[in-house]
C-alpha cells in the first residue's frame, strides 16, 4: 500500500478515539493516577489506546502497535502503528481543550503517515510522506520568516517537575525572538506547520509524541530532529522549525 491509502484507517481510529476521550473531557468523575515518572494516566488514556489496539487487531491484525500505555506488541508484517492515545493529558484532567490522539504508521524504521486529532479544538491535521501536510481540504505550509528577531516560539514548561537540564537553555533562545507563548505538547508544533510561529521546542518527549509530528512538520516544508539536529523518534527530544530557522534553534542547545 502507499502511504496515502493508511490514511482512512487512522482518520477511522481519530474518530473512535474522539468519540471516547470527548465523553470524558470535564468529567467530574474522571480517574486520574500518577505513574512513576510523575505524568498523568486517565481512564479516558487506557479506553482510547484499547479501543484503537481492538480496531487494529479486527482490520490490519499483521501490523504491530506500539502505544504509550501498553508498550510494544509485534505484528507479523514488521510494520507498527505508533499511538499517543491522549497527548496532554495533564490539560485533558484540568479541563483545557488543548490535548488530542497521535496516530503514525512506520514502516521500516520511518515514519510514513501521520495524524493528530484535536477534538476539543474542532481540529485534525494529517500527512502522507510525499503527499504534503493537511488540515481537512487545507494544505498546510511552514512560515517564511528568515529572522530570529521577527520569529514567534513556543515552548512548554520552563521550570518545574518537567523541567530538565536543557529547559534551563530555552530562555537564551526566546531572548532572540520577537514574540514567545507557552503552548507544549502537540499544539505547539502544529502551529509550526501551520505558519503561524517559527520554532517549537520539547526539551524530552517520547516516540509517541513525536511520529506523526514529525511527518506533518516536514511535510508542511519544516524540520524535524532533536536538539543536537538527529532526525529521530527515538532520540527523545524534539524541536520544529520552518526550516530557515533550524540551525538557529539548535545553535542555543549546543
Amino acid at each position: 500500500m502507499n502511504s496515502e491509502s493508511w490514511l482512512p484507517l487512522l482518520h477511522d481510529l481519530a474518530d473512535e478515539a474522539d468519540r471516547i476521550s470527548t465523553g470524558y473531557f470535564r468529567s467530574r468523575n474522571l480517574p486520574v493516577e500518577h505513574k512513576a515518572d510523575r505524568s498523568l494516566v486517565t481512564k479516558a488514556d487506557l479506553e482510547v489506546e484499547s479501543a484503537i489496539r481492538d480496531l487494529m487487531a479486527k482490520r490490519h491484525p499483521e501490523l504491530g502497535v506500539f502505544g504509550e500505555e501498553q508498550g510494544d506488541t509485534k505484528g507479523s508484517s514488521g510494520s507498527r502503528l505508533i499511538v499517543d492515545p491522549i497527548d496532554a493529558t495533564a490539560n485533558f484532567a484540568r479541563g483545557l481543550p488543548i490535548y488530542a490522539t497521535l496516530l503514525a504508521l512506520e514502516v521500516d524504521g520511518e515514519v510514513v503517515v501521520g495524524l493528530v486529532s484535536a477534538p476539543a479544538l474542532h481540529e485534525r491535521w494529517h500527512a502522507a510522506r510525499g503527499h504534503g501536510a493537511w488540515s481537512g481540504d487545507r494544505r498546510l505550509a511552514v512560515s517564511r520568516v528568515a529572522a530570529l528577531d521577527g520569529a514567534q516560539i513556543f515552548h512548554g514548561s520552563l521550570a518545574g517537575s518537567e523541567a530538565v537540564p536543557t529547559t534551563a537553555k530555552i530562555p537564551a533562545l526566546l531572548a532572540g525572538s520577537w514574540r514567545q507563548r507557552g503552548l507544549g505538547d502537540f499544539y505547539q508544533h502544529m502551529l509550526v506547520a501551520e505558519g503561524c510561529g517559527e520554532i517549537a521546542v520539547d526539551p524530552i518527549v517520547m516516540p509517541w509524541d513525536i511520529a506523526p509530528v514529525q511527518i506533518i512538520v516536514e511535510e508542511a516544508g519544516g524540520r524535524a530532529t532533536t536538539i543536537d539536529g538527529t532526525r529521530s523518534i527515538y532520540a527523545g527530544s524534539l524541536v520544529t522549525s520552518n526550516g530557515q530557522l533550524h540551525d538557529t534553534a539548535l545553535a542555543a542547545f549546543a
